[in-house]
């Protein structure tokens, strides 16, 4: 049943924005937003009285569904946003200017204990990224070279069962060096700190979209049922820690020390004192 809901709304996700990054008009994103806001509700209310189970089931597919509706706009404003900067000479060559100012061996260091990467990998990266914003590419471009990165760094891992871990690991990573690099233009006072920010945000999300999409491919999913499978063990998760929660409280119902805080918290202010030690003495 799960995975007939993700079919299905993978398929409306793609029949609403069949493009992440190409223009979409600012009421028609409003509206999806408005939507997406209200799916859960909506099926929690029509879904009253039907088993538990199965209301867990068709709620976590519609959460995945809702989440996966913000993100992509969220996704598709940050592009239009950064379409303009990338289509700016001269803030493009303020921002070469200030990111030739980035001591990326520094960064390097504070960031090869935490990430680990290969030095050369980092070196290529930081020297295809000046490149590609030297050459003042396109989005469309943009997006391309982020695909080629997520070639580079997981093709080893390629049809292995450790696809999925590397490619989240590689996420962490990515935003990870990304931050130390932002760090590093904000102590500088970088006059091009808001369109390095915003150019961030952007392929951070992207990113995110590409992982997401070559972890579904890798394990013969839809990208919904991806996150959507997180959220239904989540929520199963939690279920279980509060049955064992309550569980708990349920057996220590009966014990000495808990008969009497329960019957100290149901002592009004005004009862006696004398009355409070009887209770004492019982325990």
């Amino acid at each position: 049943m799960r995975k007939s809901d993700y079919q299905f709304y993978q398929n409306l996700v793609e029949v609403l924005i069949p493009d992440v990054l190409r223009p979409i008009p600012s009421s028609l994103t409003q509206a999806i937003r408005n939507f997406a806001k209200c799916l859960e509700t909506w099926l929690s209310t029509a879904m009253t009285g039907c088993p538990e189970q199965v209301i867990k089931v068709k709620v976590s597919a519609v959460s995945a569904f809702a989440q996966t509706l913000r993100r992509y706009t969220s996704l598709n404003h940050l592009a239009q946003a950064a379409r303009a900067v990338l289509q700016n000479s001269s803030q493009i060559n303020q921002m070469m200017a200030d990111l030739n100012r980035v001591d990326f061996h520094n960064v390097q260091e504070q960031a090869s204990w935490v990430c680990q990467c290969d030095e050369s990998t980092v070196q290529r990266l930081e020297q295809d990224f000046k490149l590609t914003l030297q050459q003042q590419n396109s989005l469309e471009q943009w997006a391309q070279w982020l695909e080629g990165v997520v070639d580079l760094v997981l093709q080893p891992y390629e049809g292995k069962p450790d696809f999925p871990k590397a490619a989240r690991q590689f996420l962490l990573k990515w935003s990870f060096y990304s931050s130390m690099v932002i760090r590093d233009l904000t102590l500088r006072s970088a006059a091009s700190f808001g369109s390095f920010h915003l150019i961030r945000l952007l392929y951070d999300e992207y990113m995110f979209f590409l992982i997401e999409h070559r972890v579904a491919k890798a394990i013969n999913e839809t990208p919904i049922a991806v996150m959507g499978e997180d959220i239904y063990s989540s929520n199963a998760a939690m279920t279980n820690g509060l049955k064992e929660a309550a569980a708990l409280q349920a057996s220590l119902i009966g014990q000495p020390q808990v008969r009497f805080m329960n019957s100290v918290s149901e002592t009004g202010n005004g009862e006696n004192i004398n009355h409070l030690n009887k209770k004492l003495k019982t325990v």
